[in-house]
């Protein structure tokens, strides 16, 4: 499995409820339906891409909280957790990480803390899938700092769309002063519902602005309430529910995804 040109993917959106977790579990799980060895990385405290995947963890496990709090002192290999579905890893998240930021704000190169700890990972999977808390942290800092690429979900609503221009401002930012080579991979329009106007004027919207047009990827997840409840049982929908409209959107994601094969264009020109 070694020897692979791993691409590290952070997916994130400052704002909360656009399906940003969602999209890391289940297009984790579609890219591993083709044949794609994944690794999720659970950034978030509240550690719902864990229990999304059906995993559970007990006090013993290794987290990412241990990893990048005690650095060098837990093997990243150890932490991950392999899924029922083959080519689908984890490494899960605590609560404690809630803690993290506290406890490594005054520690010297606490940014690169995650990547550090993908450092040694690189080259056993085709991709590594990040998910973020839904603010700028320091969590989340740590994942731009090491990551390649930015896959952004925008739920079709004015508030979600709003919040685009502050989360590209942060990104411009990273890109100038930690992170150079990070890009955007794309924006994903979310809970696309063609049955009402605002979903539509909100996806032409994305589609006609300057900043997003070149952006939005082809391929929105529409609202499908198979993916909620796939999410329930602990179990991607692509493999929940085969033929729903969320798994074959997800399917349709991937393969966008996985064409990709040079860079989207620079956040900053």
């Amino acid at each position: 499995m070694a020897g692979k040109n791993t691409r590290i993917v952070a997916v994130a959106n400052e704002k909360g409820g656009v399906g940003k977790t969602s999209m890391v579990i289940n297009l984790g799980a579609a890219l591993s339906r083709k044949g794609q060895d994944v690794l999720i990385v659970d950034m978030d405290p509240q550690h719902n891409a864990t229990s999304g995947l059906g995993v559970e963890i007990d006090d013993d496990a290794i987290s990412i909280y241990d990893l990048i709090s005690e650095p060098g002192v837990h093997n990243p290999l150890d932490a991950v957790c392999r899924t029922e579905w083959k080519g689908l890893s984890v490494i899960p998240s605590h609560s404690d990480l809630s803690g993290a930021e506290i406890e490594l704000v005054d520690e010297e190169g606490c940014e690169n803390r995650l990547k550090d700890v993908l450092a040694d990972l690189i080259g056993e999977y085709d991709v590594i899938l990040i998910d973020t808390p839904p603010s700028l942290s320091l969590l989340t800092i740590n994942v731009f700092a090491c990551a390649g690429e930015v896959l952004v979900p925008c739920q079709t609503q004015p508030y979600a769309y709003r919040a685009l221009e502050e989360l590209f401002d942060t990104i411009d930012a990273i890109k100038e002063e930690i992170n150079p080579g990070i890009v955007i991979a794309g924006v994903v329009p979310t809970f696309f519902d063609q049955r009402t106007r605002i979903s539509t004027d909100i996806l032409e919207r994305l589609q006609s602005d300057e900043r997003y047009s070149r952006y939005v990827i082809d391929t929105p997840i529409r609202i499908n309430t198979a993916i909620a409840a796939s999410a329930d049982v602990g179990k991607p929908v692509v493999f929940y529910r085969k033929s729903c409209n969320g798994a074959l959107d997800y399917q349709a994601l991937a393969d966008a995804f996985i064409g990709q094969r040079v860079k989207a264009q620079l956040v900053l020109n």
